[in-house]
Parts: structure tokens; sequence; C-alpha cells
């Protein structure tokens, strides 16, 4: 294990290092020094003259800007080598093909910008095609905490340098789960965002229309930092897409999660009892608990490599595969081989069917905050994989293959210890731009089980968790009434995006009235002699807002509500004109309590 001066140090202990002056950006030659070698974790290394010009740029900036205002202010960090970053040569894990960049992907130069200095690249299944980690040229990367068993792909030597405490982030990439398995097996978190939210340009496509980039970090809220500066629309970017500010920032309460029926753990118990564990630990923190039928999203991952999206790999590297076969690696090569099966008619065929599956998907998961999956169904050893390596790859893509065919986010985050000392994880999946949510969820999760960080042998309560970064704005609105949980018109909140962030009362100053009408609803006015009224506070969009406020139909309006701990939020009120001859209802202290009192009496 290295023992480096910063080894395994999260963002914000390398943060304050550097703002107490318990370090300077010389303290990271000195820490990249420690690095291992040989390590098949790297490509190519950052060497001390390339360093120390990168060190001696941030000291020019710092000196017109100070560190404080750059948020990764000397941070190392890796990427994986099929990210272009000026001057460095590209492989995806193959030397025939690579070539040295001309231009930094936007992602990279975000991370610059804010200070960050790279150290290394890193490598993969070769072209990104695997999930297992051994699929490369330049060697195996060995899992981090047994070297006998893989490191997961195809973002193997990003996870790993993440895992032993090397750099406190790296770049990876996810197309059917590269940046999800290898967080996995090396117990880190692995973020895949919204497809879109951030820029591919200066990406080796594997397959364009489907592909992330990712982030591996050893923490949830590290993650979610490095999201919130390198999300952002690209314009050069044809598969970039404008955030249209649907993300939301905390789950309901209780949290409702789905989980697959039936599991599939291919015989692997001690995986199933991780699982498990992870359910009990979330059920013991109120979360509700619910199957799925599992059969679209296993219809749906069955696409990515058995349907026409193969195809699409082969075409994303042009004419390179029938110029130099010999330059494949064997199993990469068999993963292709397949391609010049499929016709432009099948490529539609295979779209309309993603389109029906996604839509069944969609459905499926409405009314959860998100799917909780084991992010992959078992682990193997590199023998396991060397002699099988195809269907042992396809098993490794169970849970993570539907994801981007789908349009949702995910979030891989280190579940308990199996009982053999394996890392386990889980990820939670959500619709697109719901990436805010699955953050919280995840954090909510990581604070419960308190694990040791990556293989740094460090634990979480090591350092102070961090609040996470809100990720997109969004208007806190109380909701008193037909729009409540459960209740005839909760779905126009869900159908913009919203997310329940909790129960509260009003300041007692309002009383409650009954409106004639279906539904059932009630209304809300600030009168001198009030009382206190129970309230749902939901997060709405800043994009749909206006379109929530267009709904709400006379006596009834929005405005500001005053509520019993002092805020102030946005909510359904009306004027006291309009509730003239209205039953009053205040005595029930809300709603809900009025149903239910209505429902005994029979009414």
């Amino acid at each position: 294990m290295m023992t480096g001066p910063c080894t395994g140090w999260t963002l914000g202990e390398w943060r304050q290092g550097y703002l107490s002056g318990k370090i300077t950006p010389t303290t990271l030659l000195e820490h990249v020094a420690h690095f291992p070698a040989p390590d098949p974790a790297w490509i190519t290394i950052c060497d001390r003259a390339y360093l120390e010009t990168q060190l001696a740029a941030l000291e020019e900036r710092r000196a017109m800007a100070g560190p404080a205002s750059l948020p990764l202010y000397g941070v190392p960090f890796a990427v994986k080598d099929n990210i272009d970053v000026t001057g460095w040569p590209t492989t995806a894990a193959c030397a025939e093909f690579g070539y040295i960049a001309h231009a930094t992907a936007p992602v990279v130069a975000r991370l610059q910008a804010a200070g960050a200095i790279l150290v290394g690249k890193t490598n993969m299944d070769q072209f990104a095609t695997g999930l297992s980690g051994t699929r490369s040229p330049y060697g195996a990367v060995p899992n981090a905490l047994n070297p006998a068993y893989i490191a997961g792909g195809s973002s193997s030597g990003s996870a790993s340098v993440v895992a032993r405490g090397l750099v406190p982030f790296a770049l990876g990439t996810d197309t059917a789960g590269s940046g999800r398995v290898p967080a996995a097996f090396n117990n880190i978190v692995g973020l895949k965002p919204t497809r879109g939210w951030w820029s591919t340009r200066g990406l080796v496509p594997a397959c364009r229309t489907l592909d992330c980039m990712s982030v591996f970090a050893l923490t949830v809220a590290d993650a979610a930092h490095i999201a919130a500066i390198v999300a952002g629309f690209d314009p050069e970017d044809p598969y970039s897409r404008e955030d249209p500010q649907r993300a939301s920032p905390g789950p309901a309460d209780p949290m409702t999660l789905a989980i697959p029926e039936p599991l599939e753990f291919f015989g692997d118990h001690l995986a199933a009892r991780a699982f498990a564990a992870t359910v009990e630990a979330l059920r013991g923190l109120g979360a509700r608990i619910e199957t799925i039928d599992f059969a679209p999203f296993r219809a749906l991952a069955g696409l990515l490599y058995q349907g026409p999206w193969v195809a699409e790999r082969v075409a994303s590297l042009a004419d390179f595969p029938e110029r130099q076969p010999a330059a494949l690696h064997h199993a990469v090569r068999a993963a292709l081989a397949g391609a010049k099966d499929f016709s432009a008619g099948d490529a539609f065929r295979g779209e309309h069917e993603r389109a029906r599956l996604s839509a069944s998907i969609a459905q499926t998961l409405r009314g959860f905050d998100a799917l909780l999956v084991p992010t992959a169904p078992t682990i193997y050893t590199l023998s396991d994989m060397a002699r099988d390596p195809m269907g042992y790859n396809t098993r490794l893509g169970f849970y993570t293959n539907f994801v981007n065919l789908a349009d949702l986010c995910a979030l891989a985050v280190p579940g308990p210890f199996r009982e053999d000392g394996l890392a386990s994880g889980v990820t939670f999946i959500a619709p697109a731009w719901h990436d805010q949510a699955l953050t919280v969820l995840a954090q909510t999760l990581e604070r419960r089980l308190d694990q040791s960080l990556g293989a740094t042998g460090r634990r979480s309560h090591d350092h102070a968790p961090e609040a996470l970064p809100t990720l997109c704005p969004s208007v806190p609105l109380a909701v008193v009434g037909a729009h409540m949980r459960g209740l005839p018109l909760n779905g126009a909140l869900y159908s913009r995006q919203a997310v329940f962030r909790e129960c509260a009362r009003t300041a007692p100053r309002y009383r409650l009235y009954a409106l004639p009408g279906l539904p059932p609803r009630p209304c809300l006015v600030r009168e001198t002699h009030g009382a206190s009224i129970e309230v749902e506070i939901w997060d709405i969009p800043l994009g749909h807002f206006g379109a929530v406020v267009a709904e709400v139909p006379a006596p009834l309006a929005i405005g500001t509500v005053m509520l019993e701990d002092g805020r102030s939020v946005k909510g359904f009120i009306a004027e006291a004109i309009a509730v003239e001859g209205l039953r009053d209802i205040t005595a029930w202290g809300g709603w809900r309590a009025y149903l239910r009192d209505r429902e005994a009496a029979g009414q």
C-alpha cells in the first residue's frame, strides 16, 4: 500500500491542507514520487518536469486570484486513456490506434480551470469494450482489495488509483456500466450522470449515442462536487443536452425504493447476503422497499451487445478494426465480431424496441425515488475471466447495461463488505436529471454504513462529511391539500419532476377551509386568529415552477407561507374574501386528518 504524504485524502482534506498551509503545491511532487512502479493501473504517468510546469501555472493563477477562488486548487486527478488532453497520447488501450491529442476535452479543461493537477492517464478495457478490466494489452488491473480478483472495467485504472488513495478522484466513462462496476469491486463511489449533462467532446467513442463520462471518488460528496464543476451544456457536442432544471435536491420521506424481482446473483450467496444487508440498512433508515418486475430491464440490457448497438461500436472506430485486426485484444475482437450481421433495418427495429422497453421502465419507476440494484451480481478472479471472458463479462453487466439505453442516471456506492472481505456495491438509479436526488440517497446510505474509504484503510468517520452541492435550482413549495402524497393531484407534481422534501407545519397564523367540488381540496388563509396547519414541502425544479403556478385554479393562488420554524416558502393560499360561507376545518390541524374523519363518518 502506498504511504505518501497525502494518501487517501478526500477533496476537502486537500483543500484544507492548502488553505491551512499544512501542504503546498510542492508537496504534490513528493506525493507523486511515492506512486508504486510498475503499476498496471497507469498507461501514461506525468513526469516531474511536466508536473512542475502545471504547478508553476497554478502558482501564477494563485497570485492573481488566491487559492480560495480555485475549488480544486492543487488537487491531483487522473483520466481514463480514452479522453483527450492536449499534448498527451490517447490510446484507448491500443497503442496502434494511439495519437497525440491537439485539444483538451472540455470536462478535463473545467477541472484544470478549477485548479486540479493532472497526474496521469489510466488503463482500461480496450476501446471501453468490457466490464472486467482484463482486456488491455497494457495488462490486467488487479482488484485494489484482493489482487487475485478483477478490478472491473472498462474504467479499471481510474477506479484503482482512487481506491488506493493515489488521487481523490478520477474520470472514467460509462456506456454499459464502466463507471459503476469498478466502483463496486474497489469499494468506492462511481457517478454516472444523466447522458448529455456532461460534454463528451474529446472522448474516443464506444457507442456515441449512449456514452457518458463519469467520475470515481472516495465519497459521495466528492463525486457530487466534481459533477457540479464539470457539468454544463456544450454547443459543440451534438449529444450535449440543455439541463431542463428537473433535478431535485432530495428523496421523499420516507424514501421509496424499488428492487428487482427476481434478484440474480449467479449462485454467489455472499453477494446476495451483502445486498440483503444493504436493503436492511435502508429499511433501518425508514425506507419503504417494493419489488418490481425486472423483465423489461433485462430485455433492454440485452440489446446493447446482442442488438445493433454493437455495430455502433465498430462504426465509432471507422476502418481501424479492418486495417489492424491484430491490434485488437482477442476478447474485444470477439465482442465486436457480430457487428457485420446487422442491417440498417435492424438498427431501426432495435431503436423501436429500445423506445418501447424504455417507456415500460419509465412507467415502472413512477412513484419511486430510485431503483436499487446490486451494482454487479457477482465478482470473478483474474483466472476465472481468462477461462470465460465473454460469458462472465455478460454477467457483470446484468444490472448496468440497460441504464443509458433507458436514459437513466445512476450512482454506485459501497455496500457492506462481503463475508470473504471483498467489496460489495449497490447502485441507485433514477430517470434523467434526477442526479441530485440520487446523491442525497447515496450519502444517506454512506453515513449509515460508515464504510472504509476504498482500500486506504481509512474510515468514513475519519473526515467530516461534506454538504452536497446544489446541482440544479429548485423552488420549495408548501402544499396543503390534494397535491399531497397519495392524494388525487399529487401526480401533477411528479409529472414536473418534483421531489418531496419534508413534512412541516405553518406558523400559528392560518385557517383552513374546505372547498366544494371534485376532487375535494382545502384552501389556506392567513388570519389574525389562526392555528398551525400541516403542510408538505416539495422541491419544484425552477424550469417547471411556472407550469405548476399556471394550473392553480381560483380562488387558490401561490403566495408566501410562513412556517412554524420561521422559514418562508411559496405555497398554496387564498384571500380571506374567497372563503366566505365555506366550512372552517382548522380544528383538524390539516387536510389529511379532516379526510380521515370524513371517511370514518362515511361521508
